[in-house]
């Protein structure tokens, strides 16, 4: 037997001897694409699109600052010409520093998701104090700006703190996408009290792909309409959650939103198949299934 450290919050479950069951419309792929707002301090956080800049680091700091300018809107306008929906992960930042944003997603009727207070702050590094006052921050200012509780959360830079899922249990959150790169279905993760996690994308995530990875814009949307036709087809043996993430600074680049129109494309190409949807309607149909389908935390 091995006794080195392991992650504890998640239990092993083979995805072949799980139990059946459907998305709405008797389908068995659901959809969704994310799309990432984020804010930095500036002079703080940020990395850099080709090399490390000292501070205040005002390349990376305008560079992102396109995805709110500009990229943002030219998604808005594609997924308006497809109608299809978005789930939306925010850092509160945005609410002060760019509001119209906000009222565009609102007037859509997309899903707003928690994702700290800003991408200058990850939470594996915040003390026990200040992690407590930023999930109090964010939960308030989100709910006052929606009119709802948050449902769901990702970590800045996907990095939570081992204390992150008690908080979103204490903080009235359903669901987190943080530990979701590991699955192709919702599984659950022990907290103070059990914890929904949907899948979420590492590689199919236009950051680590087109920026550190250098994939192409052809060569990523190749990759997600690859997937997307794959996970099709093997959904007829398990149900399964296909998932791209994008930032607005980064798919909001013209020569790479050329690309992205065509992964949309061929999504609704074969909308009669699959569920495109959000996050949250993902965790709301799993949660209400009968507890012979899915898994029981």
């Amino acid at each position: 037997m091995t006794d080195f450290p392991d992650f504890k919050r998640l239990t092993f479950t083979p995805i072949r001897d799980r139990p059946q069951f459907t998305w709405p419309g008797d389908k068995r792929l659901a959809c969704y694409i994310a799309l990432n707002l984020e804010h930095f301090i500036y002079g703080e956080g940020g990395v850099d699109l080709d090399r490390n800049s000292p501070p205040p680091n005002l390349r990376s700091y305008l560079w992102r600052e396109y995805g709110n300018r500009v990229g943002v809107w030219r998604i808005l306008d594609l997924f308006d010409e497809m109608e299809m929906p978005m789930g939306v992960i925010v850092n509160t930042a945005v609410y002060d520093h760019a509001p119209e944003i906000m009222a565009a997603h609102r007037a859509r009727g997309d899903e707003i998701i928690g994702h700290g207070i800003t991408n200058s702050k990850p939470l594996a590094a915040m003390d026990a104090a200040e992690e407590q006052a930023m999930f109090q921050h964010v939960t308030a200012a989100l709910t006052k700006a929606e009119g709802d509780q948050p449902r769901g959360w990702l970590s800045p830079y996907l990095a939570p703190s081992e204390r992150t899922p008690d908080l979103l249990v204490k903080f009235g959150y359903e669901y987190v996408l943080d530990y979701g790169m590991s699955d192709d279905q919702p599984f659950w993760a022990d907290a103070t009290q059990p914890l929904l996690c949907l899948p979420y994308p590492i590689e199919l995530n236009d950051q680590p792909a087109m920026v550190f990875r250098r994939d192409s814009p052809d060569d990523f949307f190749t990759y997600a309409i690859d997937q997307f036709d794959e996970m099709r087809r093997a959904s007829a043996r398990y149900p399964q959650v296909f998932a791209v993430s994008l930032h607005s600074f980064i798919a909001g680049q013209p020569f790479r939103l050329k690309h992205l129109r065509r992964l949309l494309e061929h999504m609704k190409e074969h909308a009669d198949e699959v569920w495109i949807t959000t996050p949250g309607d993902v965790a709301s149909h799993y949660q209400n299934l009968p507890e012979d389908q899915r898994l029981i935390p």
